[in-house]
């Protein structure tokens, strides 16, 4: 049986719908357009550009130059975008 039977309708509505059908918004790899392909792809680029530099420049920065601990801001940076640039924004300490 082929996963793919997750997108057909049940023959009615009162047919439950097995474990694996159950999962919303997983859809396989092929099912996508190259435009969405494309853009997830250009996403997780930008993602893991994002935290790369941010651990980079987390390493290279002394600990008197980070807000907070530098092992806290090296959890946060692996969330998604909004760790690496909360802590591009909040956790380095700027030279005036």
């Amino acid at each position: 049986m082929r996963r793919t039977m997750i997108f057909r309708e049940p023959d009615n509505a009162t047919t439950p719908l097995c474990g694996w059908q159950r999962r919303v918004g997983k859809r396989p790899w092929r099912s996508l357009s190259r435009e969405q392909r494309v853009a997830v792809i250009v996403l997780a680029a930008a993602q893991i550009g994002l935290a790369v530099a941010a651990w980079a420049d987390l390493a290279r920065r002394p600990a008197s130059a980070v807000r907070g601990g530098k092992r806290g801001w090296a959890w946060a940076i692996a969330v998604n975008f909004v760790g690496p640039i909360a802590y591009f924004r909040y956790g380095r300490r700027t030279r005036r």
